[in-house]
């Protein structure tokens, strides 16, 4: 049982600063795994789109292509869009991201791994992010959390936390249904207020044997606004589409 890895994992977290990411939880977004395939390529595009009252229309678009360098490294490049309602959709920032597991605790299953961002924005301060990534696996279930740091870089600013939580289950085949949630925690001056955050019910399905020795993964659901959410938006609607090959 390798809990030196959980351990590293929760001291890196407490002295790795990390960034906000403009728009609300779960818009653009995915909640990590903390296992990297070796050799395998990704590219996704990843779309949230938010429903009701003020927000309405407001939307986040984020495209990444990334490689499992080996199963002690994936290493990405992403570009994110945004749009607010009644507007176009502009490049909002540029990103290098890296995930790294770091051990698994076998009693309970469970892989962790450390993940870092450096995003530099197109308006405004670059931001750094930094997430503890936990993740357990039996038979058909699958369930994760991410544990989330961010800050602008400008002086001043504080480090603000969230998470992003997931969990599902075979239903059929290569079709699987559950549940993700995304949300806000507050900030290292203010902890746990009441914040924005979004959850509900999701399915995925994946298309195998595609040219190339490709596969492709679909994500969609909808999230309701819960918290502080609930004050301009009903929810957002995701989805996510995650083409896999090996070179």
């Amino acid at each position: 049982m390798r809990i030196w890895g959980a351990a590293a994992a929760a001291a890196l977290m407490g002295l790795m600063p990390a960034v906000a990411r403009a728009g609300e939880p779960g818009v653009g977004e995915k909640v990590y795994g903390a296992t990297v395939e070796p050799g395998v390529t990704e590219l996704e595009a990843r779309y949230g789109r938010l429903t009701g009252d003020a927000a309405d229309g407001e939307d986040g678009l984020v495209l990444e292509l990334a490689h499992g360098f080996s199963k002690h490294f994936y290493g990405a490049v992403l570009a994110t869009f945004e749009r607010g309602p009644g507007e176009g959709r502009k490049l909002a920032a540029l990103s290098l991201e890296g995930l790294a597991p770091v051990g698994r605790i076998d009693a309970l299953k469970l892989d962790v791994a450390l993940y870092g961002e450096y995003e530099a924005a197109r308006h405004g301060p670059d931001a750094i992010e930094t997430k503890l990534i936990l993740q357990h696996v039996a038979g058909p279930f699958d369930g994760r959390l991410n544990l989330i740091a961010e800050k602008t870089l400008a002086g001043g600013e504080a480090v603000e936390f969230g998470y992003a939580a997931s969990a599902d289950w075979t239903l059929a085949g290569e079709l699987r249904g559950g549940f993700e949630a995304y949300g806000e925690l507050g900030t290292t001056r203010r902890f746990l207020p009441r914040e924005a955050h979004y959850a509900g019910p999701v399915v995925k399905a994946e298309i195998e044997h595609l040219p190339g020795n490709s596969e492709l993964e679909i994500t969609t659901g909808y999230l309701f606004a819960l918290g502080e959410a609930r004050d301009f938006s009903h929810g957002q609607i995701k989805l996510m589409l995650e083409w896999e090959t090996r070179f």
